[in-house]
């Protein structure tokens, strides 16, 4: 009971004499043990938890999560090799300590063509990975940085997003749908909010894998004082080929397989009011026309590096390789 109340986070972990983690004891144990005529000199091994919910270094805030929803618990400790104890992953911290203001919008109605025969009886982003669809390892990932009003961008079997997640109390959020009759792009998508945004705004392709500091990235936003952030990650590319340069017939140079790197899009956004404010209504318009616009007016458009891991699942093989990782992390 002194370790309990030293630790403040009402359990701890009980190691054998190698220091691997074998059980745990709570408060509620330490209660029901005292309910069933245990004393202060009783053992306390027949009342630890030898069967406990744990995870490895890997596992992400959303796995994390959806654990803890699952088995109604508030704290899952992170287990190395030989179950040796390396961290404490607690609800209080996971659901984020500030309440942000900021709203997001994630773009979930498009047909996914390029991933059929998967997308004929479920929308891409509902697409499982690891045994959860990405869109919702997008809204837990935002969850967990404070936003709470979250709206989805829906179109193409709508119902299906619409009925799994429904007003986001099962997740600890709010959930409004824009509802697309026509497509109209990332753009043309957010003229259906039901008014402007007070606070810069969060948009995401619902197609996403990844671990970026929204966060960080909203700082990143206000101190630069950006109409409009995008996340940007290098991308780079191996030439399968020797090169050639050349110059009248005669070569200069011949590179072996050169490496060529470009910073790319993300799909992931931070917009300002102001920039949300001048979408037209009801016109089919991509989010990257508008911000060529803010370009043309010599408006300030931020590029922030997504250093997390990040993957667009925009065709069956990035899918494949996102099944794997995911494996990977369940699997540890």
């Amino acid at each position: 009971m002194n370790a309990i109340n030293r630790g403040a986070v009402e359990i701890v972990f009980v190691v054998d004499q190698s220091g691997a983690v074998i059980g745990t004891c709570t408060d509620g144990d330490i209660r029901r043990a005292l309910l069933a005529d245990a004393d202060f000199d009783s053992p306390i091994r027949q009342h630890i938890q030898l069967h406990f919910v744990w995870v490895g270094p890997e596992a992400g805030r959303a796995e994390v999560l959806d654990l803890m929803q699952a088995h109604h618990i508030h704290a899952i400790p992170v287990l190395a090799a030989e179950h040796r104890l390396v961290g404490l992953h607690l609800m209080r911290e996971l659901i984020g300590a500030v309440n942000r203001p900021n709203w997001a919008v994630l773009m979930a109605g498009g047909k996914g063509t390029r991933m059929r025969p998967l997308t004929e009886s479920v929308p891409k982003p509902m697409l499982a990975v690891a045994g959860r669809p990405i869109l919702e390892r997008l809204v837990l990932h935002l969850i967990g940085f404070g936003i709470s009003r979250i709206f989805l961008s829906v179109g193409y079997m709508a119902n299906v997003v619409e009925d799994f997640f429904g007003n986001g109390a099962r997740h600890g959020c709010t959930i409004d749908y824009l509802r697309e009759v026509d497509p109209l792009g990332t753009g043309g998508a957010l003229s259906l909010l039901p008014a402007t945004p007070e606070h810069p705004l969060i948009l995401m392709n619902g197609d996403l894998i990844t671990g970026i500091d929204v966060a960080d990235m909203l700082d990143f936003h206000t101190r630069g004082q950006y109409v409009a952030t995008v996340g940007t990650r290098e991308h780079c590319y191996t030439v399968p080929y020797g090169t050639v340069t050349t110059d009248q017939h005669c070569i200069r140079e011949i590179s072996e397989k050169p490496t060529h790197s470009w910073l790319v899009n993300t799909g992931v956004y931070v917009l300002n009011p102001e920039f949300v404010a001048r979408i037209p209504k009801a016109t089919e318009c991509p989010i990257t026309s508008f911000l060529d616009q803010a370009l043309g007016r010599n408006e300030r458009i931020g590029a922030f590096h997504v250093r997390e891991d990040w993957a667009d699942v925009g065709r069956v093989s990035d899918l494949a390789r996102a099944l794997g990782a995911g494996s990977a992390a369940e699997s540890a």
